[in-house]
């Protein structure tokens, strides 16, 4: 018999995607690594970019980045093409990068699909928006605490998670979630999740963000949805927790037809 040799390091997977637009289309695409960037055709709506990790998820001391860069007057909705998943790490942490440069008088809305954080997992992710005047975004980040339908509860996990928008070098929102394995211990108590294992924030970050606090209000009636909003000046706000992934999106879902005038992104399954 052959004697097998020892694996003594696991292969990383690496990733970059960028992606320039201008108001008539790509001005510059680079892609490298396990990430992709694409822009299927849509016959309505804002142009759309949606990214892809080809490795299929992130594990210890992976590294992820996309990038978007809109030209001023530019409009566009970025997503992903399927949910992020962050498996059980022995190592280092993933690192995952997103990068969102918006012109002048410019918008995007980041919407992408949630992640799905295995037990064991360690991700450190970081989103900075930076916006020049006029210029405007709408970003939504969905989390789902283990394997739902395999009954999974985690245990142990290592989790930082920031946004950051900045206008002209000037923070206009700072969002952060740190969560370990003593955190985790304290989640269910009504001061955190409350038993909840998926979550969402949703922000708009603009002018006339404070307004459509009514009209969010009045949308947050899914069952099964714990959620709430606020809105300080030049932003809006909405929180939600659920038992599962699946009332969590179809209240996504409801606020985006609500709170935005254009289609749902293609590639979600809805």
């Amino acid at each position: 018999m052959f004697d097998s040799p020892r694996i003594s390091a696991f292969q990383r997977s690496h990733g970059q995607a960028r992606i320039v637009l201008g108001p008539r289309g790509i001005v510059d695409l680079a892609q490298s690594g396990s990430a992709k960037a694409m822009l299927p055709r849509v016959a309505g709506g804002l142009p759309e970019i949606v990214f892809l990790n080809t490795s299929g998820g992130l594990a210890s001391d992976d590294r992820l980045e996309y990038g978007i860069e809109l030209h001023p007057r530019t409009r566009a909705l970025a997503t992903t093409q399927t949910a992020e998943r962050a498996y059980r790490a022995e190592g280092d942490m993933a690192r995952a990068y997103v990068r969102l440069s918006i012109g002048e008088d410019g918008w995007l809305d980041w919407l992408p699909q949630e992640t799905i954080l295995f037990d064991g997992a360690a991700l450190d992710r970081v989103t900075e928006v930076d916006l020049a005047p006029g210029a405007g975004c709408m970003l939504l980040e969905m989390v789902v605490l283990g394997r739902l339908a395999m009954g999974e509860t985690l245990t142990h996990l290592r989790l930082h998670d920031r946004r950051v928008v900045r206008r002209e070098g000037r923070i206009l929102h700072h969002d952060a979630l740190a969560l370990d394995d003593a955190g985790l211990r304290r989640l269910d108590g009504a001061a955190m999740l409350n038993g909840a294992k998926a979550m969402a924030t949703l922000s708009v970050i603009a002018p006339h963000a404070p307004d459509l606090l009514g009209r969010a209000r009045d949308t947050l009636t899914e069952p099964g949805v714990t959620s709430a909003a606020s809105a300080p000046p030049g932003r809006l706000v909405l929180r939600l927790l659920a038992g599962d992934g699946w009332p969590l999106r179809r209240q996504i879902n409801r606020l985006l037809q609500v709170l935005r005038p254009d289609p749902l992104p293609r590639v979600w399954q809805v």
